[in-house]
């Protein structure tokens, strides 16, 4: 198509109306090639052929291979997973007829029954109007769960998302009742000049729990903060009022980078684990005097790595450090040759046929039967520490 410049110069020379002309084309060829995309996809998905090359699943395969974002790969792949079932409705968007978007909104409610008719709804029907009829039609096939309350405490999780820095929570009828009124009971007590919006007073509520719950641990007389806050800061930052030039000083753990006054802050209110970084941001090494990670090398990995290395991979909840090269063979115990692993992961590269190697501080390279080579580098955040 040429490079940019070359296309807005032609944009320029265009008329409105030629404009829309070209934009009705593209999106037709965008809808037609999703359509190849989500059959190939699908392709892959029924021969696992992902697993020739170390994935898990078809979704996590695409996201390292072809470097879109997990809810574009898993929107894909969920399609995919019903093409053969749907030929109308996969047929429309392969002829580019239908976008994305609308077979993606109906394809949970379509089946080979009324595969036919959603087509043509699909037509002549909006995005939102088509995720109305598709919910009426679970609805009316009696595939939306009813509430059922005997099984309300079953269902009962709190998650935390660290990258966003939220928490999700589903509690049973009672417990949400009781939540909600503990928590408007404090929002209203909250001190506002009326600038305070509602949820943000709630926020403060919610804080204020954590915070008096935490309290109420140990003797009364006691001032000493009850929970651990692990940051990475230059020791500077804390001792040397040199520390306040800086921008961005310290890095909270499994979260980002936090301001010199936010780290004396955070000082002041909890226990601190200290962890004293060398001149470019990390931390201590081992040799063969220990076979297992010490725990500030533990934290210092978490913070490298973030999740599992193997490239596409996500997990960070059943991933652990791992020795790059093995320690029977001399491996050393030091951050360069210490990476994390999930559990799949791990299996893959002591099972034979895949080899990992590389310095985890920098690059490593994964290598299966495919002979496909693959890499995975560090956060970009790890060295942003104490380089400010």
């Amino acid at each position: 198509m040429g490079s940019s410049d070359d296309l807005l110069r032609m944009a320029g020379g265009m008329s409105s109306e030629q404009i829309r002309d070209r934009l009705d084309q593209l999106f037709h060829e965008k809808a037609a090639v999703e359509g190849a995309i989500v059959v190939l996809l699908g392709e892959v998905d029924r021969r696992q052929a992902y697993r020739d090359e170390g994935a898990t699943s078809a979704e996590t395969w695409a996201v390292e291979r072809f470097g879109v974002s997990t809810p574009t790969a898993r929107a894909l792949v969920r399609l995919s997973e019903k093409a053969w079932d749907l030929p109308h409705l996969v047929g429309g968007l392969c002829a580019g007829v239908l976008s994305f978007d609308k077979v993606r909104t109906v394809a949970d409610a379509a089946t080979p029954e009324n595969d036919r008719e959603l087509r043509a709804r699909a037509d002549e029907c909006s995005v939102r109007q088509l995720a109305d009829l598709a919910r009426s039609t679970r609805e009316a096939a009696g595939r939306v769960p009813v509430p059922d309350p005997d099984h309300d405490h079953d269902r009962r999780f709190l998650r935390f998302n660290d990258r966003f820095r939220t928490l999700s929570v589903q509690l049973p009828r009672e417990s949400y009742a009781e939540a909600r009124a503990c928590l408007e009971m404090r929002a209203r007590g909250v001190p506002s000049d009326g600038e305070t919006p509602w949820d943000q007073r709630l926020c403060d509520a919610f804080m204020e729990l954590v915070r008096s719950s935490g309290r109420g641990h140990g003797t009364s007389a006691s001032t000493t903060s009850p929970y651990v806050v692990v940051a990475h800061v230059p020791l500077a930052a804390l001792v040397e009022e040199s520390g306040e030039t800086s921008g961005l000083v310290g890095e909270l753990e499994r979260d980002g980078l936090l301001s010199c006054e936010t780290v004396r802050r955070i000082a002041c209110d909890a226990t601190i684990v200290l962890a004293v970084d060398d001149d470019v941001g990390h931390t201590m090494y081992e040799g063969r005097a220990r076979r297992e990670p010490s725990d500030a090398q533990r934290r210092e990995i978490m913070r490298r790595d973030r999740h599992c290395r193997f490239p596409g991979c996500t997990n960070v909840t059943f991933s652990n450090v791992h020795h790059v090269q093995h320690w029977k063979a001399g491996g050393r115990t030091d951050l360069g040759n210490l990476a994390l692993l999930c559990i799949h992961h791990h299996h893959l590269v002591h099972s034979g046929g895949w080899t990992m190697t590389g310095d985890a501080n920098t690059e490593l390279t994964f290598v299966g039967p495919s002979r496909r080579i693959m890499t995975s580098r560090p956060s970009p955040l790890w060295t942003s520490v104490g380089l400010s």
